[in-house]
């Protein structure tokens, strides 16, 4: 049985904020999009849960940068700004966001949670969550992407907005050939993401508020950071602290049943015993967490393939600096990229 196809002019696999950035430029100017998104909301990291009617922020803890344009992405967000949380820091040795408390770096969070800008990115588009992507076949012209229920949309121009490893296990699975695509899995083939495992914990608020919103401790080889994330919040009916992992005992950990507890000891131990027992606890399993620094490239890529197809590569990976500022300049200049290549006078010159 064939599967349902339908016609799209471009489709971005991804909803992260390189995607989603993508997509608006794109739509911004006038060019219709599909973003195929496997989760059920957007945002990648820029993740917020509602635990117990209260937004908690268990990816990025907040926002910063310094290029223009992202800040003003920012300032149009419809949402309560939180200029310079974290407001209180400690930083026993280097923090794991130096760049974040660099001179000229501006940093915010939002009241409702990080989740609202790439949900104001998300604004207008046709997002498509719950729809997971497992293979790009080579059609006239164009590429099919294959979603897991057999359907395949199509379009001469697809962007793919993922972790390296993601992009690399997508194109693996994928049938296209051509040397651009060769090299494409070649250079992600050599993309290493680590890994953060995270543990939001929930405590009375009888419980003594610590006296920082970050908590960078040296002396862990297992904490990476605390936040106090209930500090964002107007009114918030629990005391909300979300712990982070090292990179390192994340990877080592990843299959252990057992890591939870294990982490939430660890805080205990370097924290004070009263982290030990929260009145309740959600874990989380960050895989694809952020982008090895050493692995950067400049710039994204857009690979033009036989018959006229193309295929884009965004994500922070493809900016200098990384983080949520690098994936959505990496985004925007896909986007310019795209329309570029699409001016008539490129058209003439092929």
């Amino acid at each position: 049985m064939t599967a349902a196809r339908s016609e799209h002019p471009t489709i971005v696999v991804g909803a992260g904020v390189a995607g989603l950035s993508c997509a608006r430029a794109l739509a911004d100017a006038g060019r219709a999009v599909v973003v195929l998104e496997r989760a059920r909301g957007v945002g990648g990291r820029c993740a917020t849960r509602r635990v117990r009617e209260q937004p908690v922020d268990f990816g990025v803890s907040f926002l910063h940068g310094c290029a223009p344009a992202i800040l003003a992405a920012l300032d149009a967000v419809a949402a309560t700004r939180l200029s310079g949380w974290p407001f209180d820091d400690e930083c026993e040795g280097r923090p794991s966001q130096p760049d974040a408390f660099a001179a000229g770096e501006r940093r915010l969070a939002f009241a409702e949670g990080v989740s609202a800008f790439p949900k104001h990115l998300a604004g207008g588009l046709d997002v498509r969550t719950s729809a997971r992507v497992v293979a790009l076949t080579a059609a006239a012209g164009a590429l099919d992407v294959v979603l897991e229920d057999g359907a395949a949309l199509s379009s001469p121009t697809v962007v793919l907005a993922l972790a390296g490893e993601q992009a690399s296990a997508l194109l693996a699975a994928s049938t296209l050939a051509a040397p651009a695509i060769d090299t494409a899995r070649a250079l992600l083939g050599m993309v290493h993401s680590h890994a953060c495992l995270t543990v939001i914990a929930g405590y009375p608020l009888e419980v003594p508020a610590p006296a920082w919103d970050l908590y960078f401790p040296d002396a862990s080889r297992v904490l990476q950071v605390a936040a106090h994330d209930s500090t964002k919040r107007a009114a918030p009916g629990y005391r909300a602290l979300v712990y982070q992992a090292h990179a390192s005992w994340s990877h080592d950990h990843l299959d252990d049943p057992a890591w939870a507890p294990a982490l939430l000891a660890e805080a205990a131990r370097v924290l004070g015993p009263w982290a030990a027992a929260p009145w309740f606890s959600e874990p989380h399993r960050w895989r694809h967490a952020r982008t090895d620094r050493g692995a950067e490239l400049a710039a994204p890529l857009l690979l033009g393939l036989p018959g006229g197809a193309r295929l884009g590569l965004a994500g922070e990976l493809f900016a200098a600096g990384g983080g949520v500022e690098g994936a959505w300049i990496s985004g925007r200049r896909l986007a310019q990229r795209i329309l570029e290549d699409d001016r008539p006078d490129v058209e003439e010159r092929r």
